[in-house]
């Protein structure tokens, strides 16, 4: 079956439904199995009217790859718009996203798949993902500094290194790493925040926790714990990928 050329919403709805049967395949058999022809087979319409509306297979992995990636940003995005103090945003996003993608690997292991191998291969859809990622932890910095609810200097810094310093309960491959090897990563993740609420100037009152890193807010205020952790996760994530792929 051939399509003529038509614009707009024609177009846009049948890149959907090629998306929306990929994305099926890619469920039942994985990404790395599916094949253009089973996409236009199960589409009733021929390979190459398939190439018309995507170069090659890897553009329909990297958008299947998109929308899902989507679906815990846009969670993020709900969160972010709620009417609660910023650090009851900030918390309940990172907690989100963190089950979100953990629910992905336990639940569905074919599309956790994709998404690490994306991240794997840095492909494009991963760092656009991670820079709307950023845009969503900077507005809320931003609020909270001036809402005096965070004693922070640059709420762009400020959001680089909270990004980073959540980065293992993000990040597909640590992740994984954690679960097979049995880590409660819920309780992890909420000494992390721990940590970060105290690196924003919030009190944990009365714990004691981290007393003796006095200096700790004012670093991640002025950004400079942002190479620090940056260089810390990049030998992180090499050594578990290299153990991945091993």
């Amino acid at each position: 079956m051939n399509y003529p050329d038509r614009p707009g919403t024609y177009t846009d709805s049948l890149r959907a439904r090629i998306l929306d049967v990929a994305e099926e395949h890619f469920h039942r058999i994985g990404h790395q199995k599916t094949s253009m022809a089973d996409i236009a087979t199960e589409l009733g319409m021929s390979r190459a009217n398939i190439y018309r509306f995507f170069p090659s297979k890897d553009a329909i992995s990297e958008s299947v790859c998109g929308r899902i990636l989507s679906r815990a940003s846009d969670v993020a995005v709900a969160i972010a718009s709620r009417n609660v103090p910023a650090l009851e945003k900030l918390e309940q996003i990172l907690s989100a996203v963190h089950h979100h993608n953990k629910m992905q690997l336990t639940g569905e292991k074919r599309m956790h798949a994709l998404v690490a191998t994306a991240a794997r291969e840095d492909w494009p859809v991963i760092k656009a993902h991670e820079e709307r990622m950023m845009t969503i932890l900077e507005a809320i910095v931003r609020e909270g500094k001036e809402a005096d609810e965070f004693e922070v200097e640059d709420p762009a810094e400020t959001a680089c290194a909270v990004n980073t310093a959540f980065t293992p309960f993000f990040h597909p491959i640590l992740i994984e790493h954690s679960v097979r090897r049995g880590e409660d990563t819920e309780a992890a993740l909420r000494e992390q925040f721990r940590f970060i609420q105290k690196a924003l100037g919030q009190r944990l009152k009365g714990s004691g926790l981290f007393e003796e890193c006095t200096n700790l807010s004012v670093y991640v205020a002025r950004g400079e714990a942002w190479p620090a952790y940056k260089r810390a996760f990049d030998a992180q994530l090499a050594v578990f990928t290299a153990a991945s792929s091993g």
